[in-house]
């Protein structure tokens, strides 16, 4: 296998090596580097699919929290190194889709969790106000 620098290995270069799932031998192209939504919010289970095995420490206590901003800043690099994807094209398409399903997700209960704020303490409050009805014969 033939040895090559970061100058030159460029994604758009004729003469470009796809060198993902090398682990840390792997020399990231450009346009693999970035923050990742899909990584920081679906965190142990993009971990998972991504083969990214340090994600796992989201799922200690406390550490987790941290460990989401880490994998925000440097699962897409990790995820580069640790799996075999066919194109930094394929790469930016498979990791659009984690951002965009991660986005989703946090926005809907984000969304689900302002409906039951409102929803919860207005039912209760109709609850209070409203007469029992008593028929009488």
């Amino acid at each position: 296998m033939q040895d090559f620098t970061k100058d030159d290995v460029k994604s758009n270069d004729a003469a470009f090596v796809n060198t993902s799932g090398m682990g840390k031998d792997a020399v990231i192209p450009d346009g693999v580097k970035g923050w990742s939504w899909g990584a920081f919010f679906l965190n142990w289970i993009w971990a998972i699919r991504n083969r990214t095995w340090i994600g796992l420490l989201c799922l200690i206590p406390y550490l987790g929290f941290v460990m989401s901003f880490f994998l925000g800043a440097k699962g897409r690099e990790w995820a580069w190194r640790n799996k075999r994807w066919n194109s930094v094209a394929h790469f930016n398409e498979v990791q659009k889709k984690w951002s965009f399903w991660g986005v989703v997700l946090v926005v809907g209960i984000a969304g689900l969790g302002i409906v039951a704020a409102i929803a919860i303490p207005a039912y209760v409050d109709y609850q209070h106000h409203v007469q029992p009805v008593t028929v009488t014969t």
